[in-house]
């Protein structure tokens, strides 16, 4: 092992962000998703409600009322996503603030979705923004999906309306809170023979106003899950060809920047998938590698990163499916393979600048998943080895990658064994390959008392870990 190097990680060409946890599923923690697809995201989209001024809130709705006759998701009073527990007096101690913890403890973002009440306060908006402010460089969905029918906030509002509130949402959130930065998600160009997006003369301002440009886009959707079957010529089910879905979502990009008088913006896919429920599992994954070679194919610098939804599902639109007899188990599906192979292409990875040689102690600077600074430690293999770890004494919170593979360093863990990194990439001789160290904030927060804690979070690695690498066996056989 010789010098030690400056490097920086930025954005991938096209980022992928996981969706973890909403109205079909539950929360997975990130050790298990990590070790299953072998990275980290740029973002992690957690999905809450906000209704604070109805009787059953902060109760989750379908338990509040669960013997309600209900023959669609969305008929319960209030959506039946996970409740937002901040706000005034609130409690950042539960939901969803210990998944953030947990997401940005990783090495990842946070994409929060959040459907909120309209008729809500500045002063309730405000304490949300007071909320989110120790949580780094946070993406905020307010309201998704907001020209559709079926969310509460549509029912108690106009279309204006929502979209007014969209952009009073937005800057009093931003306002308490400049790490913040917010996504319009609406349905855009859904007709191809038309320029317009839906409820353009609605939302204009609204797409004026936002951070970031988003479509939720399916190519295969089952929307009567749970409480009927998706069977050949129903109607609680659609399927899309998938260039279709990929013109329509280049046409609502060109078309919010036409409304902008031609200022780009990132635009994001923040729900993308095909569900199993109408295609089955094969061309479920068919076609999101299609969509995906797309993009490749098409060198789409226009678009800025999609949202697979979700890792782990009840019905068929995740990366697992929940055991019915134990919700803790995930069965994979044929999808997750390819979503696998697509997140390692180049395409989608972060990329990777080495800079100038350096020395210990040095101070790591945390971002985000786009913009942070860690180390690379030039490692020598003269053959495939039998053993690779590394053994640290102190309680850094690192995020650590060789050979293709990202591993994660608790406070609390000693020893990180990186042998799994040749388990599917052995070596076939001798090899140099760096070994990348970034430090992300322990407790999953910024410290605001920093100049820029806001938007930086940092971390003085003293020392490095010992690296023990064998490359036989340590008594050779005996047969």
């Amino acid at each position: 092992m010789d010098g030690l190097y400056k490097i920086t990680m930025g954005k991938a060409r096209c980022a992928v962000d996981l969706g973890d946890g909403s109205e079909r599923g539950e929360y997975v923690d990130q050790d298990y998703i990590l070790r299953k697809l072998g990275r980290p995201h740029r973002s992690i989209s957690l999905m809450y409600c906000y209704y604070p001024l109805d009787e059953q809130f902060p109760a989750r709705i379908s338990e509040a009322m669960k013997d309600a006759d209900v023959s669609f998701q969305w008929d319960y009073p209030y959506d039946d996503y996970f409740p937002y527990t901040g706000g005034i007096d609130g409690n950042t101690e539960g939901e969803p603030f210990q998944q953030m913890r947990d997401v940005r403890r990783h090495g990842q973002d946070v994409t929060l979705t959040l459907t909120i009440d309209p008729h809500v306060t500045d002063e309730m908006l405000a304490a949300i923004g007071e909320d989110l402010r120790p949580f780094g460089r946070l993406m905020l969905r307010i309201n998704h999906e907001a020209t559709g029918n079926w969310f509460s906030f549509n029912k108690r509002a106009t279309y204006q309306e929502v979209a007014d509130f969209y952009c009073r949402a937005s800057r009093i959130i931003k306002e308490h809170a400049p790490n913040v930065k917010t996504i319009l998600c609406i349905g855009g160009v859904e007709d191809l023979s038309s320029e317009e997006i839906v409820m353009e003369k609605e939302f204009a301002q609204a797409v004026r106003e936002t951070d970031i440009w988003s479509v939720d886009k399916y190519m295969s959707l089952h929307w009567g899950w749970p409480f009927d079957v998706a069977e050949p010529g129903g109607t609680s089910h659609s399927r899309s060809a998938v260039k279709d879905v990929y013109a329509m979502t280049k046409a609502s990009y060109e078309r919010y920047k036409y409304i902008c008088g031609g200022t780009e913006k990132p635009m994001v896919m923040s729900e993308f998938n095909s569900d199993g429920d109408v295609t089955g599992a094969y061309e479920q994954a068919e076609m999101v590698k299609l969509f995906c070679d797309m993009l490749r194919e098409d060198n789409a610098d226009w678009f800025d990163g999609f949202t697979f939804y979700q890792f782990r599902d009840r019905g068929r639109l995740g990366l697992e499916i929940e055991d019915p007899n134990n919700s803790s188990v995930g069965i994979e599906q044929p999808v997750l393979q390819t979503y696998k192979e697509i997140i390692h292409d180049d395409w989608f990875m972060p990329s990777m600048t080495q800079g100038e040689e350096i020395s210990l102690p040095v101070t790591l600077r945390w971002g985000g998943a786009e913009d942070a600074e860690g180390i690379a430690i030039p490692l020598h293999f003269d053959k495939n080895p039998h053993f690779c770890e590394l053994v640290f004494d102190d309680d850094s919170n690192l995020m650590i990658e060789l050979n293709g593979m990202w591993f994660y360093k608790s406070p609390k863990a000693k020893t990180i064994d990186l042998m799994s990194a040749f388990f599917e990439k052995p070596l076939n001789g001798s090899a140099d390959m760096t070994l990348k160290i970034f430090a992300p904030p322990a407790t999953g927060e910024n410290d605001l008392s920093a100049e820029d804690g806001l938007m930086n979070y940092y971390y003085t690695l003293e020392k490095l870990p010992k690296i023990r690498i064998l490359t036989s066996p340590v008594e050779p056989s005996k047969d």
